[in-house]
């Protein structure tokens, strides 16, 4: 019995130890076969210097039957030290002996870290990731722009303070502006906010963009959110602009505002004095509203209020004149129920009205999207006019709605699928020539891009001048 117990273990041990060969002997050593790759170059786009990057993956294939032992994975060239990379659970520069099986793929995860450039311009880094595998040598190319900004933690404006467009600024926290305190932002600044960063104004902010040099409101958040969709899709990035009672002649032209939590706020004690004053102007991709406003006077021309969670604009009281502005809501994540545009009383904790509807003119602009168009469809009583704009209801003409598009369509480029919110005017629109041009004043004759409104006899409702595209063929409509 013994003997026989002794052969069975040896017979065993030789079936394990010719197994082993087996699996020895199933590693290729063949240079013909190589690793493919998921893609031939990662990019991660603007990255700000001195602060971690989220994380890009790729996959490495190999397709052959046998297993690959890649023998070295390691990082070469000029950009060294500012990409970081993950194998197999293990994070640093350099891996070796990595095993493929045959059939399978692994992930390679690449984080990026960069020292300061000390230009004001962003720098094109680049780097290789190196893969020898039987002799052969493969690489993935690695790209970021770095972007020096100035950094702002929690700081008071106690003085006058111009922002430049030299480089952008990143704010965390408060940024606030004291009473009596102008902040101006030339041309072309850019201010990107932290996460719940935001800007409380009790002074004055003048913020004078162009048509050519926008002035930008947004998160820090630079990368993709998934392949070739920016963050820009993502509301709730940063905290939003605040302006408190007592801020007034609040001036800001072609300022681009995006991603926020809760948009724009203004309040007044008192709507005898314009608080806010916008011209071309763009407030989009809201979690709450992009504009909510209290017993304020505020002044639109061509502005785009766009994408919010809840209601597009709110107003409460307070003074209105908004002229060739967009109203729209297609916001993304949820369906919008509450209506575009709110017209709100105020009251007290009585029940008591503190503050009726705003007063004031709204002229040749859109109210038109994926929820109601206005909270209220009676004005009798007021001292509130819609004049020569756009909506989907189905309404009638009176002494505080004149000369409306009813049951009309603006016929944007906007397609939700493709992340595309586009609120231009198509050829088809019916918000073409039906605007009254004597309600546009001469300092709003041009739009966002520098469209003359005034160049056909006819102008139009919203915030964008029509540009006729090229007429497609039935072909080209069928597809």
């Amino acid at each position: 019995m013994t003997r026989i117990s002794y052969f069975f273990i040896s017979l065993l041990t030789l079936a394990l130890l010719g197994m082993s060969s087996c699996i020895d002997d199933n590693f290729s050593t063949s240079a013909t076969d190589v690793l493919e790759f998921s893609t031939d170059t990662v990019a991660f786009d603007t990255v700000i210097t001195m602060q971690g990057t989220a994380t890009k993956q790729f996959l490495v294939y190999n397709r052959g039957k046998k297993q690959l032992n890649i023998s070295s994975i390691h990082m070469a060239g000029e950009g060294r030290g500012h990409f970081y990379l993950n194998v197999d659970g293990q994070k640093g520069t350099e891996f070796h002996n990595i095993e493929v099986r045959g059939g399978d793929s692994i992930f390679v995860f690449v984080e990026s870290y960069m020292d300061e450039v000390l230009q004001d311009e962003p720098l094109e880094v680049s780097d290789l990731i190196v893969f020898e595998t039987n002799g052969v040598t493969q690489h993935v190319t690695v790209t970021a722009w770095a972007q020096d900004v100035i950094r702002i933690k929690g700081d008071t404006l106690w003085t006058d303070t111009r922002f430049t467009a030299d480089k952008p600024y990143l704010i965390y926290d408060t940024l606030l502006v004291a009473p009596g305190v102008t902040m101006t932002l030339d041309p072309g600044t850019t201010l990107l906010f932290h996460k719940g960063a935001a800007l409380r104004c009790y002074g004055t902010m003048k913020a004078q963009g162009t048509v050519d040099e926008h002035i930008t409101f947004r998160g820090d958040r630079l990368d993709h959110v998934v392949g070739e969709i920016g963050f820009d899709i993502m509301s709730g990035q940063w905290g939003g602009v605040i302006f408190g009672p007592g801020s007034v002649n609040n001036d800001l032209a072609f300022v681009d505002m995006r991603g926020s939590e809760i948009g724009m706020h203004v309040s007044s004690e008192s709507p005898t004095q314009r608080s806010l004053h916008l011209l071309n102007c763009l407030l989009h991709n809201s979690s709450s509203s992009v504009l909510t406003t209290y017993n304020a006077w505020i002044e639109a021309e061509g502005t785009e209020f766009s994408n919010a969670a809840n209601g597009v604009v709110n107003f409460i009281g307070g003074r209105l004149n908004l002229v060739n502005c967009t109203f729209t809501n297609y916001y993304l994540f949820v369906a919008p129920s509450d209506p575009i545009v709110n017209f709100l009383k105020a009251v007290d904790e009585g029940g008591n009205e503190v503050l009726g509807v705003p007063t004031g003119y709204v002229d040749n602009c859109i109210l038109y999207g994926m929820a109601q168009e206005i909270n209220i469809g009676d004005l009798e009583g007021t001292g509130l006019y819609l004049r020569n704009c756009l909506m989907k209801l189905d309404g009638t003409d009176d002494e505080h709605f004149i000369n409306m598009a009813w049951k009309a369509d603006p016929k944007y480029y906007v397609n939700r699928d493709d992340y595309i919110f586009d609120f231009r005017l198509k050829n088809e629109s019916d918000a073409i020539a039906r605007g009254n041009r004597n309600y546009c004043p001469a300092h709003a004759r041009y739009d966002r891009y520098g469209n003359d409104r005034w160049a056909r006899e006819g102008i139009d409702i919203g915030a964008y001048t029509w540009v006729p595209a090229p007429e497609t063929s039935e072909q080209d409509n069928d597809k």
